[in-house]
């Protein structure tokens, strides 16, 4: 089995949304190493996560961390392939480090960000377009369509089970990023919106 499109799974908080996604063949999981934000991972309960894991990719995920920072973290958490943040600069200086990267924008500053598209593409960094409006207009589209056809775009917004399936068929984007959640309590989930978005991803053999 696998999905029609590439996906990410932000902010992993627990091992039941961890399984669950792996499960249904996502490409990675993101995990917050970033101390004080609310869905912070320590080593230990990376460890204890991921050691139920196996064949999918780990990311870890910073916000305005420096690239000394970012370095000095990863050392704590083995097995991460994928370095994502909000600090662009960062990324270019962690970029020896031979993982990929995902550069994390805000749909609201794309428009001043668009004369350094190019830039991304030299530096073989993906961009991961967010936004706090949840909803994908008519406009967003043609623009997501637009951007696809120019850079590695992982969308992180907008994604419904009613227009996955529509989406994932978007020429050039290389997939969708997707919120974890928390669990109700320990073991327990409700899978209700991400479980449909999987589901009508998943290919039909």
């Amino acid at each position: 089995m696998a999905l029609k499109t590439k996906v990410k799974i932000n902010r992993i908080t627990n091992l039941t949304d961890a399984r669950y996604c792996s499960g249904m063949y996502v490409d990675i999981l993101g995990f917050s190493f970033e101390e004080g934000t609310p869905n912070y991972i320590s080593p230990t309960q990376f460890q204890e996560i991921t050691g139920w894991l196996a064949g999918i990719d780990f990311a870890a995920e910073f916000t305005d961390s420096d690239a000394y920072t970012i370095e000095k973290r990863l050392a704590d958490y083995p097995g991460i392939s994928w370095i994502e943040s909000t600090n662009l600069d960062a990324l270019i200086q962690l970029k020896s480090l031979g993982k990929g990267l995902i550069y994390r924008l805000d749909y609201q500053a794309i428009e001043s960000f668009l004369p350094q598209l190019a830039f991304l593409n030299d530096h073989q960094i993906t961009l991961h377009l967010t936004s706090i409006d949840k909803l994908l207009s008519i406009d967003n589209k043609d623009f997501i369509l637009e951007l696809s056809n120019k850079i590695n775009l992982l969308l992180g917004y907008g994604i419904t089970p009613e227009n996955a399936s529509s989406l994932a068929t978007i020429p050039g984007l290389v997939g969708f990023a997707l919120d974890g959640g928390d669990e109700i309590k320990p073991g327990l989930r409700d899978f209700d919106q991400l479980g449909s978005i999987l589901e009508n991803l998943e290919l039909v053999d």
